[in-house]
């Protein structure tokens, strides 16, 4: 089952007071970026975040999951709580690379 268009536009106005925000679908689910950096990945109306160490002490209590067959395992965030979500996905902000240019 794919996202629905409703949940992506909740997670993305979710967000909005991080900056820019904006989706974009690949194979069926979809990506979410902030400030062109990308934050959540959304399958299967469940948001992803990447595990990293940054914010371990802060999801350390979340659930996690793959988000696709082959995937890495992954935080599912919990919208519910927007400000730890807010904080979650700032501190990623600050620790993930800008994705790399494609050459043409």
């Amino acid at each position: 089952m794919a996202c629905t268009v409703e949940f992506i536009e909740f997670l993305c106005e979710t967000l909005r007071p991080l900056g820019e925000v904006r989706s974009r679908k690949m194979m069926g689910d979809y990506v979410i970026y902030v400030n062109e950096k990308c934050v959540i990945t959304a399958c299967d109306n469940i948001a992803y975040a990447k595990k990293l160490p940054c914010i371990a002490d802060l999801m350390a209590e979340a659930e996690t999951g793959y988000p696709y067959q082959g995937a890495k395992e992954a935080y599912i965030l919990d919208f519910t709580d927007t400000r730890k979500v807010l904080r979650v996905i700032g501190i990623l902000w600050d620790n993930l690379p800008f994705p790399k240019s494609k050459k043409r």
